[in-house]
């Protein structure tokens, strides 16, 4: 095998959990753990704070069947982290300690497992490594419901949060039809800068019952427009559903929610919340008219119950060309989807990325895909998303519950 290098290697977890990581990190472990020059696999306890704390798995010693269970188990079962690594050049300590556990396990290749701050955080360490002269080969392995990873065509973790999001949508919708008095429901989705998820709303309207209204941050919020939207509907029918992001934003770029950001994460950003219950109040003061603010919150990161059979084949595929390109020499690259197209059926293709094009950057929802009047998607999002969401997946059960990884976690010595 040409460049061949022999080593350990280390698979971490990063950012905001999904019902579809554990199946990237099991095809990067089960590809590891069958290749000849990847001598031992090592798991990081919560993503890059487990090198720097020197608390890794030994992935070796799991049984074969437990770790075929997380292909079906949500959430990072490894623990993940927002940890925001400095520029190395102003201050390379953690880089330093890498550097000292990446020797001391003859750790040869790095495969971290993330958003866009956590392919920052993997290029941080691959340029830190190649400038430090130790022989590592470092991967990135796309994950995040949010969609906004540049360069890809999607993200493992968004297609099965938009099928639950368009299911949990349609569900509400029938619940706020059975009554037979006026009700406004507005529902809040996951969405900082991208709205992906809020429109993924369109699915629920386009295949059943749906919201009436989407809102994205893509394009500024407008309340006056908005109430006047709400009104006009509710005028029509009685009924009015909304999707609304959590990101939407002012023309002056204020989040509307701004009044109930709590905190940040450890990257700066806006933990929001609170925008339905907002929303729902200001609309029931200017309507009289019964309101309820729904937020999915955390619900729509994980419902592994509700995943899609494509995304979970495609998030073990991420892991999988993840290890073998390291394998044959690739380094400093994140793995990314390419969409085709043949006798009209829709395949999934993977390519390489640049780490450095890839970090910090975010993908938005293409503007020719929201209306003119910015309170609805077009069906051209519809297209886009529908093939994503394919495939009902035979989930193992236990007495008829989930049946999810179990891990022994043993440490590394």
């Amino acid at each position: 095998m040409a460049n061949e290098l022999v080593g350990a290697c280390i698979i971490g977890q990063s950012g905001g959990p999904t019902a579809v990581i554990n199946a990237s990190a099991y095809g990067v472990i089960k590809t590891a753990l069958e290749s000849d020059c990847i001598t031992r696999v090592y798991g990081a306890a919560h993503g890059i704070k487990g090198v720097l704390n020197d608390k890794l798995y030994d992935m070796n010693q799991e049984d074969a069947y437990e770790l075929s269970l997380m292909m079906h188990t949500p959430s990072s079962e490894l623990g993940s982290c927002r940890y925001k690594m400095a520029d190395p050049d102003v201050d390379d300590t953690d880089y330093k300690r890498i550097l000292e556990i990446f020797q001391k396990y003859n750790v040869r290749y790095f495969f971290y497992n993330g958003g866009n701050d956590s392919m920052d955080t993997c290029d941080k360490i691959s340029r830190f490594m190649a400038k430090s002269g130790w022989e590592c080969r470092e991967m990135g392995v796309p994950k995040t419901i949010d969609n906004d990873l540049y360069g890809t065509d999607h993200c493992p973790g968004f297609a099965s949060a938009a099928k639950y999001i368009a299911t949990s949508c349609m569900e509400i919708t029938k619940d706020a039809c059975v009554y037979d008095n006026g009700q406004i429901t507005i529902i809040e989705i996951m969405g900082r800068h991208a709205g992906w998820l809020a429109a993924s709303a369109k699915l629920a309207d386009t295949f059943g019952s749906g919201p009436d209204l989407i809102y994205l941050p893509e394009v500024d919020f407008d309340m006056e427009s908005f109430i006047a939207d709400v009104k006009r509907i509710y005028d029509e029918k009685g009924k009015v559903v909304v999707a609304v992001s959590e990101g939407i934003h002012y023309a002056d770029g204020t989040f509307v929610a701004e009044a109930k950001t709590s905190a940040t994460d450890g990257f700066g950003h806006a933990q929001l919340g609170g925008l339905a219950s907002t929303l729902a109040n200001i609309v029931r003061e200017r309507s009289g008219v019964k309101v309820r603010g729904i937020e999915l919150s955390l619900l729509q990161r994980c419902g592994a119950h509700l995943a899609s059979q494509t995304d979970i084949d495609e998030a073990f595929l991420a892991g999988k060309v993840a290890v073998e390109s390291a394998v044959n020499g690739e380094t400093g690259k994140m793995v990314a989807f390419a969409r085709e197209t043949s006798d009209g059926n829709y395949h999934c293709v993977t390519k390489l990325l640049p780490l450095t094009s890839v970090a910090n950057f975010e993908k938005k929802v293409p503007l020719g895909w929201i209306t003119p009047e910015k309170n609805q998607v077009t069906d051209a999002f519809v297209e886009y998303v529908l093939p994503l969401i394919q495939g009902e997946p035979r989930l193992p059960l236990e007495h008829s519950l989930p049946r999810y990884a179990r891990l022994k976690k043993i440490l590394a010595k």
